[in-house]
């Protein structure tokens, strides 16, 4: 069988929805090929490992000594970010969690935030975002008929946490960040949320009110202001841990009180219709293959199993028309609206106004191959 007749890859379950994907004579897509190369350096644990996570965390301790606090974590109610808060704080590290409020907490993650915070005793920053300016970002970016709708809640989230980390002289961020459930994500499923050019161009083209309440960062603040000056770095502990996923929703439900809400970043209502409904139906982009192919990779997870779970419909017999009669009325849809937005021919990111960092993001993705998929956008 020759490169071009492989559909599915045959170790993990990345196919021909990523445009960019490539396989080998053994029918190995690129993305899991790289993922596994990466591995040794990037997915660690074991006696090492602790020993770099303690010299990491005296580094932090050092940098942030005149602060009344070591690291912002930001802190969602998702399975990562909650464990990675969990890890940090036994490592004595003083945490302050920011929670950015864009209207979309499920049940769930509100639960989980004040249940971790309370029972770790730590302190909780929690920012919330003008509706009116949020809805009407969201809004406009599925009318522009783009893949990664978002941005503006990832956006928001960055400039909120470091706003919050300028206010009380921090320069470190504990980062929920992973290489076990995110080692794989293909550059067409998502585009850099700090391209504030792109994101204002979008508004201004199809938005129908005013952003002064929105929460945001230029790209000299983005690029030079914060990782240079301010010196801004951000540690993925969970990378040193050997983190299990699996492992560590049970600790956190065990030891916390902690609910598990479903699928990867569902602890956002938001997210959920957008990844489970818009993205699939529209697009052909199912998230779970990559979430499920980094777990591959990983060894968390055997790729018959990733394909039972891909046969999974998204929503319970019955959801589904409670969730999009919820997400439409939110986001002041009407069905007509809606349904000329899902039969909208898509656009990439890079076919509309953007900056030229936002464009280089595109080369910069490509040419690691998406292997290391570090979401530059979320802490969860």
């Amino acid at each position: 069988m020759s490169k071009e007749e492989f559909h599915v890859c045959r170790r993990c379950v990345m196919d021909q929805s990523d445009p960019d994907i490539a396989f080998d004579d053994n029918g190995y897509c690129h993305h899991c090929n790289e993922a596994l190369r990466q591995k040794p350096r990037t997915f660690r644990g074991g006696v090492e490992e602790e020993r770099r996570m303690e010299s990491t965390v005296v580094e932090i301790k050092q940098r942030n000594r005149l602060a009344d606090f070591d690291a912002i974590i930001g802190l969602s109610g998702g399975v990562d970010s909650s464990y990675a808060a969990v890890l940090a704080h036994r490592a004595g590290l003083r945490l302050l969690a920011v929670h950015c409020d864009t209207g979309w907490n499920s049940e769930e993650a509100v639960h989980n935030i004040q249940a971790l915070v309370n029972q770790l005793g730590i302190d909780l920053e929690t920012v919330v975002i003008d509706w009116e300016a949020m809805r009407d970002l969201q809004a406009a970016f599925f009318r522009a008929s783009v893949p990664n709708c978002d941005i503006p809640q990832d956006h928001a989230i960055i400039a909120v946490n470091n706003c919050v980390a300028a206010q009380v002289r921090v320069s470190d961020f504990i980062s929920g960040g992973n290489f076990a459930s995110e080692s794989i994500l293909p550059f067409a499923w998502v585009y850099d949320a700090r391209d504030l050019r792109h994101l204002r161009w979008i508004h201004s083209r199809y938005g129908t009110g005013r952003i002064n309440g929105y929460p945001h960062l230029n790209a000299f603040q983005s690029f030079f202001w914060l990782p240079v000056v301010r010196g801004v770095r951000s540690y993925r502990i969970l990378d040193d841990s050997g983190y299990d996923r699996e492992m560590a929703k049970r600790i956190l439900r065990e030891e916390y009180g902690w609910k598990d809400y479903g699928g990867k970043h569902h602890e956002s209502r938001f997210t959920k219709f957008f990844q489970a409904h818009y993205l699939p139906e529209k697009f052909g982009y199912d998230k779970r293959r990559a979430h499920l192919s980094s777990l591959i990779v990983a060894g968390q997870v055997s790729r018959e199993t990733a394909v039972r779970e891909l046969a999974q419909p998204f929503y319970e017999p019955g959801d589904f028309n409670r969730e999009q009669e919820f997400f439409l009325k939110k986001l002041r849809f009407s069905p007509h609206e809606w349904a000329t937005i899902m039969r909208t021919p898509p656009n990439r990111h890079t076919d509309l106004p953007c900056s030229r960092l936002g464009r280089d993001f595109r080369q910069r993705w490509l040419g690691r191959l998406g292997a290391v998929g570090i979401r530059m956008n979320r802490n969860t």
